[in-house]
């Protein structure tokens, strides 16, 4: 697996840190990653060399040379995967990024440190099979998700009271997949900061999301 990490954006997410976390992971899983702290890495790499991108990018602004430039790589087959708001609250403003990605985050209710659970969906596909339900003390993400994406895992709403309470209960998408033209794409709403990441839950699926975003490569390539 040869993956093409970029990490930005706001500084709160850390970035940087998670950014090693999963060159490490790549790395510790056989594969190699390229690791670059500039969204012109899009445009400058030739990006049909890697099984998969990993966006790392909260609230940035990206060019429309530079969005193209990925959706047209996942269509062809390189696998897309990230997490949080480094994936799917990176560019507000595009919406190309949106349908590529599956979601786009609204709102935390009640902020960091609300206490919740994430339940796994039983059966739903391999990326999470043998996986149990746990807890997580982070941000809950409330996103706005494509209806067309296959859900793997989901958190209910309301925890904290807010406007949407109302609404009553929802279950919200945490970890989704979908396919761009002949990529795949793996997303988890986890990892608000580098310690959530690091939780044994959080980078199990992590790694198995990567896993499976980037074999997608190979069957586009009609490589066995």
């Amino acid at each position: 697996m040869k993956a093409l990490i970029v990490w930005g954006g706001w500084e709160g997410h850390e970035p940087d840190k998670v950014a090693e976390i999963f060159r490490r992971e790549i790395t510790a899983m056989g594969g190699q990653a390229d690791v670059f702290n500039t969204l012109d890495a899009f445009v400058e790499q030739d990006l049909m060399r890697y099984d998969l991108i990993i966006p790392i990018w909260t609230m940035g602004e990206i060019t429309q040379e530079q969005v193209s430039a990925v959706t047209s790589a996942v269509a062809a087959g390189v696998g897309l995967a990230g997490c949080h708001g480094g994936m799917c609250d990176a560019f507000r403003n595009s919406v190309e990024w949106q349908f590529m990605t599956g979601g786009q985050w609204v709102a935390h209710p009640g902020n960091d440190g609300v206490e919740y659970t994430v339940n796994i969906v039983k059966g739903s596909h391999p990326i999470v099979e043998g996986l149990e339900d746990f807890q997580v003390k982070s941000e809950q993400y409330y996103m706005h998700v494509d209806p067309a994406v296959k859900v793997l895992a989901t958190t209910r709403f309301p925890v904290v009271d807010g406007p949407h309470v109302p609404n009553g209960p929802v279950d919200m998408p945490v970890v989704w997949i979908k396919y761009w033209g002949k990529g795949r794409v793996f997303y988890c709403s986890l990892g608000h900061q580098a310690d959530i990441v690091e939780m044994p839950e959080t980078l199990e699926i992590m790694r198995r999301g990567f896993r499976w975003a980037a074999e997608g490569k190979k069957l586009a390539s009609g490589v066995a």
